[in-house]
């Protein structure tokens, strides 16, 4: 049967392997979980790391820049919807 970690529990052992005190086999052990679970979880953790020092106002400005580039895509279909009913329009005779 498996066992489901909370967060915090996984961060508090991934905390304890950065630290480096002991080697990953022995928290392992310790906390009854498999050595390669804690390599994944580590490795986790380290690649989410850059998102934790992001402060507020690149997060915004990312998600600005975002909005605007789906807005520029949106806007490009409709001018080419509209010129496809023109082109229509001229066809059938309205």
């Amino acid at each position: 049967m498996r066992k489901n970690y909370s967060s915090e529990a996984k961060a508090k052992i991934v905390l304890e392997a950065l630290r480096g005190e002991e080697t990953l086999n022995e928290i392992a052990s310790r906390h009854n979980i498999h050595p390669n679970l804690l390599t994944r979880w580590k490795t986790q953790a380290i690649s989410c790391l850059p998102q934790v020092f992001e402060n507020e106002t690149a997060k915004a400005r990312k998600q600005a820049k975002e909005v605007e580039k789906e807005k520029d895509e949106l806007y490009q279909q409709i001018g080419k919807l509209t010129a496809q009913i023109e082109w229509l329009k001229k066809k059938s005779g309205f």
